[in-house]
Order: structure tokens, then sequence, then C-alpha cells
């Protein structure tokens, strides 16, 4: 084989990692600190419902459906806008938010109390007022309990759609995941959260009211965000396709997207396509992340990983 061609799967997985992680090696201090920091299994147990949910690919899709939830909630909506910088660095946004995700999920329970604390303490600093007059705070728990249902949402509809297989979890994995992971959002502020799959759709329902059309920048923006090559942009086209399709019922009408409402031809062929992806995407990428190598290695199920060998 070629050397061009023989080193392309490694090309692409020191590209992926560093493009989520935000940094060039791909583990920076805080995936480090997933397998340095604390001992014992952590917050979720090890090859648990949580482990398998957020150390799929399938995250990539449910990530973009979360943003659409988050966008149609206007408080939440100026929080973000008006804080962070993700319109002039959207990969710095996706690292800051995806470092929360794993720290939380794989990291020790030391260390993802930690964690949170280091969230608590960003939220503080979030707040303000929209222009017309109402009052924001990414610390009001109600505002965390909307983030949070609509990530839940989606992540767990992303798995049920693209993701690999659940079967060994059972029928009710969905309603696992959804009780299991509502511990990350109570450590945050949150309260009254479900812990089921219905009681979830029905905790988003109850939202409708104060929900808006998700603005048409927004939609730009999560379609088609700066800075993707050109392969990339292929890539990425297929899981916001497939987002478009996942998003609640709730939140789809807002963003002018179908939604899992219906699940016609073209639906389904976006979905086969996404799957398809992600599948390559994991060959190139192998088995696991290198924060769920760090946990599997503290906690005595895994090698040690490569910046530690």
């Amino acid at each position: 084989m070629a050397p061009a061609l023989s080193s392309l799967p490694d090309r692409v997985r020191t590209a992926f990692r560093a493009r989520v992680s935000g940094d060039p090696t791909g583990a920076p201090a805080w995936v480090r600190d997933i397998a340095l920091v604390g001992t014992g299994p952590g917050w979720f147990e090890p090859d648990g419902v949580v482990w398998r949910v957020h150390g799929d690919l399938s995250t990539l899709v449910g990530g973009v459906a979360a943003l659409l939830g988050q966008g149609a909630h206007p408080l939440a909506l100026a929080g973000v806008q008006r804080h962070s910088a993700y319109r002039e660095d959207p990969w710095k946004r996706l690292a800051g938010t995806a470092r929360w995700l794993v720290v939380s999920t794989f990291g020790s329970a030391e260390l993802a109390e930690r964690e949170a604390a280091r969230v608590r303490g960003m939220h503080r600093r979030v707040r303000g007022t929209t222009d017309d007059g109402r009052a924001y705070s990414a610390g009001d728990p109600d505002l965390l309990r909307w983030v949070h249902l609509a990530f839940t949402d989606a992540f767990l509809a992303a798995q049920a759609a693209v993701g690999r297989d659940m079967g060994r979890f059972g029928p009710r994995w969905g309603d696992a995941y959804v009780k299991e992971w509502a511990r990350s959002a109570e450590a945050l502020g949150a309260v009254d959260l479900p812990t089921s799959e219905s009681e979830l759709a029905e905790a988003l329902a109850e939202y409708a009211p104060l929900l808006e059309p998700v603005p048409a920048d927004l939609l730009s923006f999560l379609s088609a965000p700066p800075g993707l090559g050109p392969p990339e942009r292929v890539v990425y086209a297929g899981l916001s396709g497939a987002a478009a399709v996942l998003v609640s019922p709730t939140i789809a009408p807002l963003a002018g997207l179908p939604g899992r409402a219906r699940r016609d031809l073209q639906d389904r062929g976006r979905l086969a396509v996404c799957r398809v992806q992600l599948r390559a995407m994991s060959v190139a990428l192998g088995g696991s992340s290198p924060s769920e190598q760090a946990a599997r290695w503290r906690v005595g199920l895994g090698p040690a990983p490569e910046w530690a060998a």
C-alpha cells in the first residue's frame, strides 16, 4: 500500500480529534485528567448505558439537534449569542461542550464534581436582559432544565436512529438513559427532571408556549458552519440532514424541519446515509475515543492510552 494511503486513517483520526477536543494532540489536559484524577467508576457505570450513548458517534448528530432545541428557547439563545464566540469560533464552543459531556460521563466522581463546579462558575457570569426586557441567567434552574431536556431528547433520538445497537441493555434502555443522565443536570442546578422517555416527551411539550421560531441566521449557521474543508462539508451535510429528521415534534415546526413526527422515504434515506457515514468514521477513528480509553484505564478495563504508554 502506498505510504500516503496507509497513513490516511491516522491523519483522519488526528484531525477529527483535534477538531472536537480543541487540542492539536486530541488529548488535552482535561482528557488526561479522566485517567489521572480520582479512582473508581465515577457517576456512571463503566460500559453502562450512558457510557454507550456518549461514546457513540451518533452524538455528532445529537449535538446538532440539541443546538436547534436550545435555539428555540429565546432566553437560552440569548445566553449563547451574547456570551460566547460561537459564530467566530464554533469549534471552540464545540470543544467546551464536549469537555463537559465527556468529563461528566467518563471522569471519576471527584473529577465530575470538579467539572460541574467549573460550569456553575461559568453560568454565574452568563446573565443579562434581552432586547424586549426579559431577564435571563444561565444558572436559572428552569433554563437549565430546558437545555437538559433538549440535549437528552436529541442524544436519545440520535442513538436510537443512527447509533450502535443498544439491544444488550434491553428494550427500556431509553428510560435508563433519561434517568441516569439526569444526575449531570442536577449537579448544575436543574430540578424536576424526567426519569423516563414518556416523561421527557411530556416535559418538552410543556415548554411549547415559551418557545419561539429558531432565527434564520442560526439555522443557516447550523446547516453549514464556517471553517470546514470540502470533505468535512460532505460529512457534516449528512449529520445535519439526519438531525433535521430527529428533532423533537415540539421543536421541529419552530425550525421549519420535518422532525421525527413523520418518516417518509426521503427521511429514511437521510438516516441511512448518516448511518453509513458514522460506520465509516468509526472504522477510521477506532473503537473508542481518547476520553473513554482514559476512563477504561483508570478503572482497570483497558490498556494505557497512547499518551501514557
